[in-house]
């Protein structure tokens, strides 16, 4: 038999399992997107190690050849077109992979192509704080974020949120679900901090 306590949380997450599928299904009202704020001074410039994704905008430059110099949004099958070689994988990969890429693929025609890849704009990389934060909404991060970042990117949690029943929810590509729990108390006392994981793209963090 169920304590009142744990009724009372059966019931919460209840209503909640419902919300998020509203969520992933896109049938509720426009959800609020916010350019996320730097963290800790960090700058909105993508990490090395940032995997690109569709939206994101790119510079290919060539070194003294500003005909192979190209600005270019990846497509939403994660391609880009460039010149003489064609198309180019960059969804899922870093900046320096596309980079040694291309620098390859241009040896063909070019006998010592000089090759920079940068991330002019992230634009792809979007996560979900929602529940009882201040600010609730989509962020679009410029920058890999840990579950305590995107709670105070939300502003911090309302005086009535259950601050170690948090879960982070992952939609996989086949359709499969992960959830993580994740005790703010425990990780605002420095304790557990294995459990402040780094989000991925699209990745909901449910505070009831």
């Amino acid at each position: 038999m169920n304590t009142p306590r744990e009724e009372q949380s059966n019931i919460r997450w209840k209503g909640l399992a419902v919300f998020i599928g509203c969520v992933f299904l896109w049938t509720v009202s426009p959800i609020t997107v916010r350019a996320a704020e730097p963290i800790s001074g960090e700058p909105m410039n993508a990490e090395p190690s940032y995997l690109l994704g569709p939206e994101d905008v790119l510079k290919v430059a060539v070194w003294k050849d500003d005909q192979l110099t190209q600005e270019m949004v990846v497509r939403p099958d994660g391609m880009i077109s460039f010149p003489l070689i064609g198309e180019v994988t960059a969804a899922g990969r870093t900046a320096e992979d596309v980079r040694l890429d291309v620098t390859k693929r241009l040896m063909k025609y070019l006998p010592t192509p000089n090759v920079t890849v940068t991330v002019l704009k992230v634009q792809s990389y979007r996560i979900y704080v929602l529940g009882r934060v201040l600010k609730p909404g989509e962020y679009q991060a410029g920058h890999h974020t840990d579950v305590l970042q995107a709670l105070s990117m939300a502003g911090g949690l309302t005086p009535y949120a259950a601050e170690n029943d948090i879960k982070i929810i992952r939609r996989q590509q086949g359709g499969e679900e992960l959830v993580f729990p994740f005790r703010y108390g425990d990780a605002r006392k420095g304790r557990e901090l294995h459990q402040n994981i780094v989000l991925q793209r699209g990745d909901v963090v449910m505070v009831p």
